[in-house]
């Protein structure tokens, strides 16, 4: 029987008996439900910016403003690494499970607090201070959720379905993005232009608040894993042994650079490019990015399934050989592109080449380290990636497009993935070599 429903928050669970798959599945879908709450939470930020820029800054341009929202949402990711080393810590000594619920509970806030932040027209500078607060907030618990999510779905999968199980955390990490996108199209035909700029933006940071309660009580029935439970008390400090392994470190930040640039290219700032640059109406902004990400959240298994059977390594080589070569000319031709359907082949056509990256980099990280210092390993130096370059994209696109050279990014993300590249051919397939098969 399982007694982990009674154990307090940071108490690691004991040693479990022989997991069933059903147990397993189980298991893997509590985890999952609660990774997909935050990351909602985390991209309403993105998929809302375009209605709340307003209220939060005082009257200027519509991109200056819009630099603003984006310049904050960069300054989120400032506390993914200080979550994807508090909680990478939590997650090593206290457990996966706990490390889990404390993010939950910090994003809940985090959204609460938008949802009720009065505008710049009422308490002035005090809205974007706050706002900055709630991102910092959602950073720390974001940075978090990470690493633990990917250490806990890649320890909790069987060794001949590791790549499939992991995948998982894209499908819950896109399904976040695609409710979100999914709200803001319910609230477009329900509530007017003005109301959505009024106050109908708070409504998504409030529902997001909700369901973070509901998705704590969800991880409070979870099963720690046996790698987790079965480890042997660490030596020294896990700041110190990671240290230890510096090779596996630099691969999680080569490996990240690229996908992860990629990425939020065509995921969030793909519809603010859509509307900015295309001159696309907001609506078939937002119904492009739904559509292409459902697909795009579906190809996550298929491929995560297929890395089972070929290898970790030819997939990720895959990714950086097609983003490399296509990049520039999918972001030049959809420059042009003035139908809703060319808009949306192009788009597709880019994240089924990103597929090679989301749908595997969680299981690779956590095949390179040792229990004792995985969610750290998987997590911290993921963090400081992604806060360096997934972070900046929204910022440092726009900045190319203020000064009239917007194909500057395309090149920009390029080059990110052909040095991501490089990391994918020198490398080990994980999973040959994996740590959690020798845990």
């Amino acid at each position: 029987m399982d007694n982990s429903n009674s154990l307090p928050l940071g108490s690691a669970a004991a040693p479990a008996k022989e997991r069933t798959t059903a147990s397993r599945i189980k298991s893997i879908f509590s985890g999952s439900v609660g990774n997909m709450v935050e990351w909602y939470d985390w991209y309403v930020y993105a998929a809302f910016s375009l209605y709340f820029a307003k209220t939060f800054f005082p009257a200027g341009s519509s991109n200056a403003q819009l630099m603003n929202t984006a310049a904050i949402f960069a300054v989120g990711f400032i506390m993914r690494p200080i979550g994807g080393w508090l909680m990478g810590l939590y997650a090593d000594y206290k457990g996966r499970k706990a490390a889990l619920m404390a993010s939950v509970l910090l994003m809940c806030f985090g959204s609460l607090l938008i949802a009720l932040t009065p505008g710049y027209d009422t308490i002035g500078i005090s809205a974007p201070i706050l706002l900055v607060f709630a991102r910092l907030l959602q950073g720390l618990s974001v940075g978090g959720e990470y690493g633990t999510s990917a250490t806990y779905l890649s320890e909790m999968a069987t060794k001949e379905r590791r790549g499939f199980f992991s995948s998982f955390q894209y499908v819950t990490l896109i399904s976040g993005q695609l409710i979100a996108l999914a709200v803001l199209i319910v609230l477009q035909q329900v509530l007017t232009t003005e109301q959505l700029y009024a106050w109908g933006w708070r409504i998504p940071f409030a529902i997001g608040a909700l369901c973070a309660v509901v998705a704590l009580f969800l991880r409070r029935g979870m099963e720690e894993t046996e790698s987790f439970t079965k480890k042997e008390k660490a030596k020294g400090s896990a700041m110190r042994t990671l240290i230890r392994h510096p090779k596996e470190v630099l691969t999680v930040v080569g490996l990240t650079m690229g996908g992860t640039l990629a990425f939020y290219t065509y995921t969030t700032y793909m519809q603010k490019y859509l509307v900015n640059t295309v001159g696309m109406s907001i609506s078939d902004s937002t119904t492009i990015s739904a559509a292409t990400l459902f697909l795009f959240m579906c190809l996550q298994p298929l491929v995560g399934s297929l890395s089972d059977k070929v290898g970790r390594r030819p997939i990720l080589i895959a990714f950086g050989i097609l983003g490399t070569l296509f990049t520039v000319p999918i972001l030049t031709t959809l420059h042009t592109i003035q139908s809703w359907w060319g808009a949306f082949f192009l788009i597709m056509a880019a994240l089924i080449i990103v597929s090679g990256y989301t749908s595997i980099n969680a299981v690779v990280k956590a095949e390179l380290f040792p229990t004792e210092i995985r969610a750290l390993g998987v997590g911290l130096p993921y963090a400081l990636t992604v806060s360096i370059f997934g972070g900046t994209a929204e910022y440092i696109a726009l900045w190319f497009k203020s000064i009239g050279m917007e194909t500057g990014y395309y090149w920009y993300v390029t080059a990110c993935i052909a040095v991501s590249l490089v990391v994918y051919v020198t490398m080990k397939d994980t999973r040959k070599h994996s740590r959690i098969t020798t845990d």
